[in-house]
This record gives structure tokens, C-alpha cells and sequence, in this order.
């Protein structure tokens, strides 16, 4: 059965810094798809994340690149397995030197929290009782 990935492109300032951030959260770099002005970040079997320089990612786009630690260009939604990997995940990125975003958000049957990378990008991550997604 066919695997539908998805590639979320983002632009950063510094690769070093955010390939540093991101294993610090538990990812990989695929170094295969890895360059000077681009780390491919590998999330899980269907989920990567490229991050490009600004000018690798100009390549791509016509428009003007958002400064993403003021504009909100994107809200990257990730689901955890458990209200504590939601945490650990977001404990994690503050550890790195990301930054907690909005408020916890916590609905008994879902619960979700937030952080924003290095670059200002905003990371949602979300736990769904599985009871509750089944009706």
C-alpha cells in the first residue's frame, strides 16, 4: 500500500543550529538528502522536514520569505502518543533553546501544548484518547 509522505519546507537562519536542535529533540538527519544549505530532518516514515537556508529557499518561492519569529507563517501540528510524550517532546525544545508558545490546551480527551524552534517556526504537539477518536 502506497505511503503518502509529507515534506514540510521551512527556512532558517543558521543549519548547524537548527540540525542541533532537531536531533536534541529526538529526530534524525538523513544525510542522503543533506547539504551546506539544507538538513532533511527526518520525523518519522511518512513526516520530513527540510529545513533550507534563506537563499536555498528562495529557489523555490517568488514571494517574499516570512520572518518567521514575528509573522506567523505556518502551524506544524504533530500528534504524541501520550499527554507525557506531548510534554517531553515540548521539554525538549525548550531545552534546546526553543521557546514555549501559547497556552496548554487541555480538554480531558485531547491535550496539546506548543514551542517555537530556533526560527521562530510554530510546533503543536497533540495527544487524542484513542476512545475519543472512535466515537
Amino acid at each position: 500500500m502506497y505511503q503518502q509522505m509529507i515534506f514540510v519546507n521551512l527556512a532558517t537562519d543558521d543549519i548547524a543550529a537548527a540540525k542541533e536542535f532537531f536531533t536534541a529533540l529526538g529526530f534524525t538527519i538523513n544525510p542522503q538528502f543533506s547539504t551546506d544549505d539544507c538538513a532533511c530532518v527526518v520525523i518519522s516514515d511518512t513526516i520530513v522536514t527540510m529545513l533550507l537556508s534563506k537563499e536555498r529557499y528562495a529557489d523555490f518561492t517568488d514571494k517574499e520569505i516570512a520572518d518567521s519569529t514575528k509573522t506567523s507563517e505556518t502551524l506544524i501540528c504533530l500528534s504524541a502518543e501520550s499527554r507525557e510524550k506531548v510534554d517531553e517532546l515540548v521539554e525538549k525544545a525548550v531545552a534546546a533553546g526553543g521557546t514555549v508558545t501559547g497556552r496548554t490546551q487541555d480538554h480531558g480527551h485531547m491535550y496539546g501544548r506548543a514551542f517555537d524552534d530556533l526560527d521562530g517556526h510554530t510546533w503543536e504537539v497533540m495527544w487524542m484518547d484513542p476512545a475519543a477518536v472512535q466515537g
